[in-house]
Order: structure tokens, then C-alpha cells, then sequence
């Protein structure tokens, strides 16, 4: 599965003290969101070197599927029971992601495998970082709080994975299109979300921060992609 559960952000965020992040002098914060975002650029790197590495077994990672799935979750579960231990945080962040790039790689395979399946995977990144840059800037310099979304967004993430279960089975393409539309709002305000909770200190760690905007990115590329494979599928 693409989606992850995001339930511990609202968690967090309700029951983060408003004081934690006033009592941060601005430069101390200056420094949180620099290493959240350093965290965030590293987590991509990770996940792009294991989709690379799992392109070349995505044979054998599409039948142990749902057991990296199993394995990611348990990682990023101990990830953040470990968010505070300074080395061991970082391997498990690091390890998360290029556990999910390997997972990725069999939906990389069949896009590839379509006609100018290079070329929807490229567009895909491209619109998906355009976004997410666009999305983050707007969160940090608008006057609106987007902070107070979290029951909304994990009422719709609920939502969105029950549909996504139930599609396992039916493999329905229209249904498929219909859930990764409504994932690429969804995590597009996921980033407006995150972004506005980074900068009003509602995160303990840079290493909670970065894993949040990873699983946006992450989710949000996935989406795309899977709208451009659709109907590049369609076009062949």
C-alpha cells in the first residue's frame, strides 16, 4: 500500500503544547525547519536509491508485497518510539525510507513497461515538486491556518485506504482514477498541513517534521503517477 497512517500527526498535533513552540527563540526554529527540510532532501535520496535498487527485483518485491508493507510499518512505528535517540533515529529514518523506494519499484516496473512510461514517471516528479514547492511556499507566507485540518485530512485518509483495500479486490481502473484524484487533493493539503505545523513548533523532532513531508511527497507523487499511468494506459 502507498498510504501510510498518518494518525499519530493529529495525535501529536493536539496534544503538542501551543507554549512549545512560542518558548522557541527564532533562531532556534530558523535551525528546526533547516534541519527538517536537510532530513526531508535525505529521505528522498534514500527512497530514490531504493527504487533504483528495487527496479532490479521487482519481480520478487511484488510477491513479498504486503510483507515489506508489514516491514515498513514496523520500522516507522519504531522510528518514532526511537525519535529522540540521536544516531538510531536517523537509521531508522533512512531505513523507512529506502524500504518504501523498494516498494515502490514494482508500480515504477509497469509504468515502465508502457509506452513513454519513462516519460509519465519524469512528469509525474516534475508535477509533484512543483506542487509540493508551490504548496509549501504558499503555507509559510499565507495568513490562513491550515493547522486546524487534522481531523478532516485523517477522516479522508480513513476513507481513502478503505477504498484503496477494497480495490485490491475489485481492480476497478475508474475506481483506481477516483481514489488517486481525491489522494492528490487530499496530500496536497496534507503539505499545507505539515507545513504550518513545522513552523508553529508542533513537532518535538526535525525527525517527525521530515518523515511528515516525506509521506506527502511520497503520496502525492504516487497519486500522480498512477493518474498519468492510467491514462497513458488508455492512449496505447
Amino acid at each position: 500500500m502507498a498510504l501510510y497512517d498518518r494518525k499519530y500527526i493529529s495525535q501529536d498535533a493536539s496534544k503538542a503544547s501551543e507554549n512549545f513552540g512560542q518558548s522557541r527563540t527564532s533562531s532556534n526554529m530558523a535551525i528546526f525547519v533547516k534541519q527538517t527540510y536537510q532530513l526531508f532532501a535525505a529521505s528522498l535520496l534514500a527512497a530514490s536509491v531504493g527504487a533504483y535498487i528495487g527496479l532490479g527485483f521487482a519481480a520478487t518485491i511484488s510477491s513479498m508485497y504486503f510483507v515489506f508493507v508489514i516491514l515498513e510499518f514496523a520500522v516507522l512505528f519504531g522510528l518514532f518510539a526511537a525519535k529522540k535517540k540521536a544516531g538510531l533515529n536517523l537509521i531508522l529514518l533512512f531505513a523507512f525510507t529506502f524500504l518504501s523506494g523498494l516498494t515502490l519499484a514494482p508500480l515504477l516496473t509497469s509504468i515502465l513497461g508502457m509506452n513513454g512510461g519513462g516519460g509519465i514517471i519524469a512528469n509525474a516528479f516534475m508535477l509533484t515538486t512543483v506542487a509540493f514547492g508551490s504548496l509549501s511556499v504558499f503555507a509559510m507566507n499565507t495568513k490562513r491556518d491550515f493547522s486546524a485540518m487534522g481531523k478532516m485530512l485523517f477522516i479522508t485518509l480513513i476513507v481513502v485506504v478503505v477504498a484503496s483495500l477494497i480495490n485490491i479486490f475489485l481492480h476497478s481502473p475508474m475506481m483506481q482514477l477516483v481514489i488517486a484524484s481525491i489522494s492528490s487533493i487530499l496530500f496536497s493539503a496534507f503539505i499545507l498541513y505539515d507545513t504550518q505545523n513545522i513552523l508553529k513548533g508542533r513537532y518535538e523532532t526535525p525527525i517527525e517534521g521530515a518523515i511528515a513531508l516525506y509521506l506527502d511527497f511520497l503520496n502525492l507523487f504516487i497519486s500522480l503517477l498512477q493518474i498519468l499511468g492510467i491514462f497513458g494506459s488508455d492512449n496505447r
